[in-house]
């Protein structure tokens, strides 16, 4: 089962990202800012990241940063969930090294293809 750190301030918003991956097929490790984030990162390398950008303290943009900095995560995919989909925001997060960016609100469907995308299982065997 493909593990996914999720980082997000809002208990609302981690929560319900959390069950739609749940329902997705996913195994969810949750944060509520890049601090716990980190500490999770310390013990643990999840397949995937999904980061929220308006976080207090250090922001999404700069986890990104950080987790690319590090070695043992520098080629996990980071997805980018923000409120904020203007082209400026965007092209910060993918200057930052994310994989890619949504904007919230985001469908279940939605969410659960892109994250199987990201991760490459919906290959289809031919």
């Amino acid at each position: 089962m493909k593990r996914i750190l999720v980082v997000d301030d809002e208990i609302g918003a981690l929560t319900l990202i959390g069950i739609m991956l749940d329902r997705g097929g996913f195994e969810v490790l949750k944060a509520r800012d890049a601090n716990q984030a980190l500490s999770t990162l310390e013990n643990d390398t999840p397949d995937l990241l999904i980061l929220d950008v308006m976080m207090p303290g250090i922001d999404g943009i700069e986890l990104c940063r950080m987790i690319r900095g590090r070695s043992a995560t520098a080629e996990t995919p980071i997805l980018i969930l923000s409120a904020r989909g203007d082209a400026e925001s965007v092209m910060r997060g993918m200057d930052a090294g994310a994989t890619d960016y949504l904007p919230k609100p985001i469908l279940h469907h939605d969410l659960v293809a892109k994250v199987r995308q990201m991760l490459n299982m919906n290959t289809v065997a031919e």
